[in-house]
């Protein structure tokens, strides 16, 4: 798969995408890096570490987070995705479900999109992604909905989102999946599907994991946000273990090493 203007074989690599939230109110690291110094420096530091992706948000998904105008989202995020291109060659992922948000970040030099809704909420996103023939994450998530049978809801929801990108013309070859953890599940929910990636990886399609300093892990290991790097970690190899390619992180350094190492096991 080609992000940016790089070429990845995501059957036999492992990436590393490194989190750079430029919001007030993300759950972890809100308000961190909203200045385009203190981001370029993060960037640089995560590029130093290891990262392979930076995945940029501009809004805040975490429960209880206060919905942000398109707008005030490109403020956040254009400049920042036109600094980092201007002084590093890295690929950038846009965290958004707006179709506006996704067409001009791409305008400006991102290369991938990263749909928490999995092109449900805003669908013109696809659109925007099959025009620009760009790779997207397709995110598992529903509103308020119960479910009637867990594991085959999961399934089903996924599939409509697939649905969407190739109704928009999106090649099977430029989807990636991610199994939501943290979005619209409980605990026991979240840790049953990451025991069972494996069964996800059977749709035939890459899978990111977005685990980084979930509740998940705050409720096995009884620790606040600041202390689930290792939890985070243990996360990282199970999920490659299972199958998956990417890694959604925002320690990079810690979870690169225990990525490689995981490879270097298997691959012995």
């Amino acid at each position: 798969m080609k992000i940016g203007n790089k070429d990845y074989n995501l059957n036999d690599q492992v990436l590393i995408m490194g989190i750079l939230n430029v919001t007030p109110d993300s759950f972890s690291d809100g308000g961190k890096y909203n200045s385009l110094d203190q981001s370029l420096k993060h960037v640089e530091k995560m590029i130093s570490d290891g990262v392979d992706i930076i995945d940029l948000g501009g809004e805040s998904t975490r429960p209880g987070h206060t919905p942000v105008p398109a707008d005030e989202e490109l403020q956040r995020v254009v400049p920042m995705i036109e600094a980092i291109k201007a002084r590093f060659d890295i690929p950038i992922s846009i965290d958004t479900y707006k179709g506006q948000v996704g067409q001009m970040a791409l305008k400006a030099g991102a290369d991938l999109i990263n749909d928490v809704w999995g092109f449900k909420r805003d669908p013109y996103l696809a659109e925007v992604t099959a025009t620009y023939q760009v790779p997207c994450v397709l995110m598992h998530n529903r509103s308020d909905k119960p479910y009637t049978n867990f594991e085959e809801d999961f399934f089903s929801d996924l599939q409509e989102s697939i649905d969407i990108a190739h109704q928009a013309g999106v090649s099977d070859d430029q989807i990636i999946l991610d199994p939501g953890i943290g979005f619209a599940k409980s605990n026991e929910q979240n840790l049953y599907i990451m025991n069972h990636l494996e069964d996800m990886k059977k749709m035939g399609f890459p899978i990111l994991l977005g685990t980084s300093r979930k509740r998940m892990i705050g409720n096995a290991l009884n620790l606040p946000v600041d202390q689930r790097v290792e939890g985070t970690m243990a996360t990282t190899v199970i999920g490659i273990q299972k199958g998956a390619s990417i890694i959604r992180v925002h320690d990079v350094l810690e979870n690169k090493r225990a990525a490689i190492m995981t490879k270097a096991i298997l691959g012995g």
